[in-house]
């Protein structure tokens, strides 16, 4: 049988054509997972905290996300009905099409049930009190044998029982354990941060916010809410501290004044110095 009869062979060309389309099924399902699941492709969450539910729609609108209310505290100093809190959080990453969770701020105060925390840690204590649209407040630390416990609860200057009602919003202040084999902890890298996402870190580290300083660019409270960390006293650094220290914040909207953060001493820093000397 000669090459060109065999080539065009029946047998043969189906062959071909089955593995031609064998291949083109492979192509195309690899290109419509990759649409479906946008593959490598992800998206930086924008900040929506202090603004209206609309003005936040707009914003990732053009990101294919989706907002939903699920919650909603009142914050007496802020805007009624704009968005307080986000989850995910503004820088994180995700794929489009995610649904970003939003607390706003009610028109009215509305009451609480006050959660039993006692023998929770610090952040399950942290993980309910939020829950429930209340804030954490002090961080009071007494000797203990379990570091972070917490002891005792507060609402303002008084001992608070479980199930009592408080206004949403309102701080609560923690009594906590100490155990002074495990006392130590470190300030957080705030600067350029956000005011509230600041004062979180910093009870997220077992210490305490003393004072909040705001500079001339911070007018009112929705400034406030923007302005972020130029300054931090005492400037521990990387000074190990005892949990329940306290820090004072200074913050701006003015982020010209945020210090630019310090060069690491790495190899490749080391080696390029080296060249130039």
């Amino acid at each position: 049988m000669s090459f060109k009869k065999i080539l065009f062979n029946k047998i043969t060309l189906n062959v071909l054509a089955g593995v031609i389309l064998v291949f083109a099924l492979i192509f195309g399902t690899q290109v419509m997972l990759d649409k479906i699941t946008r593959h490598n492709h992800e998206i930086t969450v924008p900040d929506l905290t202090n603004k209206s539910v609309a003005e936040a729609e707009k914003i990732v609108e053009a990101n294919r996300m989706r907002l939903e209310v699920v919650d909603s505290v009142y914050v007496k100093r802020m805007g009624k009905g704009l968005i307080y809190r986000q989850n995910p959080s503004a820088g994180s990453k995700v794929k489009e099409g995610r649904r970003i969770l939003l607390t706003i701020n009610a028109v009215n105060a509305k009451k609480v049930m006050m959660p039993n925390l006692i023998g929770y840690s610090m952040r399950q204590a942290k993980a309910e009190i939020l829950s429930k649209g209340l804030q954490i407040g002090r961080l009071n630390y007494v000797s203990d044998i379990a570091t972070n416990n917490v002891l005792r609860q507060f609402c303002g200057s008084r001992e608070i029982k479980p199930g009592t009602l408080v206004e949403s919003g309102s701080r609560i202040d923690l009594e906590l354990g100490l155990n002074y084999d495990d006392c130590v902890t470190y300030a957080p890298a705030i600067l350029g941060t956000r005011y509230m996402n600041a004062v979180e870190a910093v009870h997220d580290n077992s210490l305490n916010v003393s004072q909040v300083i705001f500079d001339e660019t911070v007018r009112d409270y929705a400034d406030s809410l923007d302005a972020v960390v130029f300054r931090i006293e005492p400037d521990y650094g990387e000074e190990p501290l005892l949990m329940g220290t306290e820090l004072s914040l200074y913050l701006t909207t003015d982020v010209s004044k945020v210090p630019e953060p310090e060069e690491e001493d790495t190899e490749e820093n080391i080696a390029e110095n080296t060249d130039l000397l």
